[in-house]
C-alpha cells in the first residue's frame, strides 16, 4: 500500500466533496478551465500524445509548457506518466500491464495506483522506460518535484479566492482529472466499440472521450499509437486534436503523424 498517495487521495476526495457546498459560478469557471489547461493540455496533448508517443513534433517551449501543465493534474511527472504507458503498450493487457482490467476493474481504475508500483517520485527507476525524456534536466526535476506546480496553484488560489477557489480549483479539479484518465485504463478497455482486431482489449467509448478530451477514443489509439489523431471519423470528437491542427495551422506545430481508416495499423505523417 502507498500510504502517501491514499492518504493525499483521501484528502484531495474530502475536499472535493466539500467544494460542493460552497458553489460559485466563478469558483465553477475556474475550475473548468485549469481542468482544460491540467488534463486537456497537459494529460492529453502533452503527456500522452507529445511527450510519451512523439505524435508531433513542438518547439522545446511549447514542450516545457504542456508538461508544467500535466503536472497541475496531479498524476505524477513526465517520465514516470510516459514510462507507465509505455510499459501499458508493450504489455497491453497482458502479464506486466500495470493497469489491465484483467486484473479487476476496480485495479486497473485507480487500485494500481495504490497498491502497484506507481514510483512517481522514482525518477532514477522510471527513467530506464523513457530515457528519451530523462536527458533533460527540466523533465528529471518536474518528475522528481511533480507536486511543486499543484502546490504552488494551491497558494496562488488561495490568495485570489480563499478556501472555496482551493476546493473548486484544485481538489474538485484534480478528482475530476484523475478519475477522467483512469477511465481510459478502465473502462475503454471493458466497453465500447472495436473498430481493429488489436491484440488487446481496447475499444472506443465516445463517454470516455468527450471528458478526456479525445482519449476514450482507445481503441484507435492502440491501433494507431503515434497518430496524434484519435478520432478517426468525423463523428469521433478529439479536442486535443482540433486543438493540435490549429497549432500546426499557425506554424507553432511543425509535423504531426496522422492514421487514416483506411490505412495500415501504422501513423502516417501529415502534410
Amino acid at each position: 500500500m502507498s500510504w502517501a498517495a491514499a492518504i493525499s487521495l483521501s484528502l484531495f476526495h474530502i475536499g472535493a466533496v466539500a467544494a460542493l457546498f460552497m458553489f460559485d459560478w466563478l469558483n465553477f469557471a475556474v475550475a473548468l478551465f485549469l481542468y482544460w489547461l491540467s488534463t486537456g493540455l497537459g494529460i492529453s496533448m502533452g503527456y500522452h500524445r507529445l511527450l510519451t508517443h512523439g505524435s508531433y513534433d513542438a518547439p522545446r517551449a511549447l514542450e516545457y509548457f504542456l508538461a508544467f501543465c500535466g503536472a497541475l493534474a496531479m498524476q505524477g511527472g513526465p517520465i514516470s506518466w510516459a514510462a507507465t504507458h509505455r510499459i501499458h503498450h508493450r504489455n497491453s493487457d497482458k502479464p506486466g500491464d500495470p493497469h489491465s482490467p484483467r486484473d479487476g476493474g476496480w485495479w486497473a481504475h485507480i487500485g494500481w495506483i495504490l497498491l502497484g508500483e506507481a514510483n512517481h517520485n522514482d525518477t532514477r527507476k522510471m527513467a530506464k522506460h523513457a530515457p528519451d525524456l530523462a536527458k533533460s534536466r527540466y523533465y528529471s526535476w518536474l518528475n522528481t518535484y511533480h507536486w511543486a506546480p499543484i502546490a504552488a496553484l494551491t497558494i496562488l488560489l488561495f490568495a485570489i479566492g480563499g478556501l472555496p477557489l482551493v476546493l473548486w480549483g484544485v481538489c474538485l479539479r484534480t478528482v475530476v482529472s484523475l478519475h477522467a484518465t483512469c477511465l481510459v485504463n478502465s473502462a475503454t478497455h471493458m466497453w465500447g466499440s472495436r473498430r481493429f482486431a488489436t491484440r488487446d482489449d481496447s475499444r472506443n467509448n465516445w463517454l470516455v472521450a468527450l471528458i478526456t478530451f479525445g482519449e476514450g477514443w482507445h481503441n484507435n489509439h492502440h491501433a494507431h499509437p503515434t497518430s496524434a489523431r484519435h478520432g478517426l471519423a468525423w463523428y469521433e470528437f478529439d479536442l486535443s486534436w482540433i486543438q493540435i491542427r490549429i497549432l500546426k495551422l499557425l506554424g507553432v506545430v511543425r509535423s504531426a503523424r496522422v492514421a487514416r481508416l483506411d490505412g495500415p495499423v501504422s501513423a502516417r505523417k501529415a502534410a
